[in-house]
């Protein structure tokens, strides 16, 4: 990849499409990312704190223990801290006519490719951090296994939904 098409690999339109032509999250998505990060920072952070309370008090820890535990939680820290800037960048999804294309993550990149035909079951889920922020995931569940598009505003999770699975149901018709 040449360094101009690096640089162009975020940009967006206004349309919310890359010039690849995949979908992006809305930026209210980054709100739900932090709010549940700091959830999980919360209860790390007791864990920790009981962790070291404990030990402190009941055994001789020596120094570079309690120091490498540290270290270990300003690394977890600092990645639930970055990490939705990141997942936010890079997540893209495009939904073709005969497939559904997702790429996301923050150290590891992972590219799932769903044939639509395959899908055998659609979810459109909300939990309750997601539904503060109007957001929304379609979980689509194929005979290999589970894919899921996250974040979507409530309307373009259900619009999606519907699409796909009167898609599904088309193809079906055609069969019989």
């Amino acid at each position: 990849m040449t360094r101009d098409e690096m640089s162009n690999e975020f940009k967006v339109d206004e349309n919310g499409l890359t010039t690849d032509g995949y979908h992006v999250l809305p930026r209210r998505s980054v709100g739900s990312m932090y709010i549940g990060n700091v959830i999980i920072l919360a209860i790390l952070s007791a864990i920790v704190y009981v962790v070291y309370a404990y030990s402190s008090q009941y055994y001789e820890v020596p120094s570079t223990y309690k120091l490498a535990m540290l270290i270990a939680y300003a690394l977890v820290a600092a990645y639930l801290a970055l990490g939705p800037l990141v997942y936010y960048a890079r997540y893209r999804y495009r939904i073709d006519g005969d497939r559904i294309d997702i790429r996301k993550g923050i150290l590891v990149i992972s590219h799932t490719v769903v044939p639509i035909e395959r899908v055998h079951q659609l979810e459109v889920a909300r939990g309750p951090i997601n539904n503060l922020f109007r957001l929304a995931d379609v979980t689509i569940t194929t005979a290999g296994g589970i894919a899921s598009i996250q974040y979507l505003e409530i309307p373009v999770a259900e619009e999606i939904a519907d699409s796909l699975n009167a898609y599904i149901n088309d193809i079906l018709r055609k069969r019989e």
